[in-house]
């Protein structure tokens, strides 16, 4: 493996957990937006990775997004007759994102960019290190 391959790894890794990052605020932004029927409320999203292989098979060499799955966990229905969005029954509809698992995921996506920008400083300096030798 080049270290030029390390670089494609490390910069498909920081392109995923950044989209990660993305889904996340996106879903952070919505968590207290309300809809007056279940159809129409938001729901949490996710990205789907997977690893791509080289054409021989030997080494994983990056990270490839699959799509951004909603999540099929129920809505938040809550009984609020005052609401200017309540249904005729008196309900309004939350979205189904969990705070708790969001703010994870966003640790996570970050500490996993960093790790990756911290393989790309490594390669740079190995890439240096290296060129000096002749000298």
């Amino acid at each position: 493996m080049s270290l030029f391959n390390i670089l494609d790894i490390a910069g498909s890794g920081m392109s995923a957990q950044a989209l990660r990052l993305n889904t996340t605020a996106s879903n952070l932004a919505n968590a207290e937006s309300v809809s007056s029927n279940s159809a129409d409320v938001y729901r949490a999203r996710q990205p789907v990775f997977s690893a791509v292989m080289k054409a021989l098979g030997e080494s994983p060499a990056g990270v490839q997004v699959n799509g951004i799955v909603e999540s099929q966990a129920p809505v938040r229905k809550q009984y609020e007759p005052g609401h200017p969005m309540a249904n005729g029954d008196g309900y309004i509809f939350l979205p189904n994102v969990s705070m708790v698992e969001e703010m994870a995921n966003m640790i996570s996506a970050s500490r996993s960019y960093q790790t990756n920008s911290e393989v790309a400083k490594t390669t740079k300096q190995l890439f240096m290190r290296t060129l000096s030798l002749g000298q």
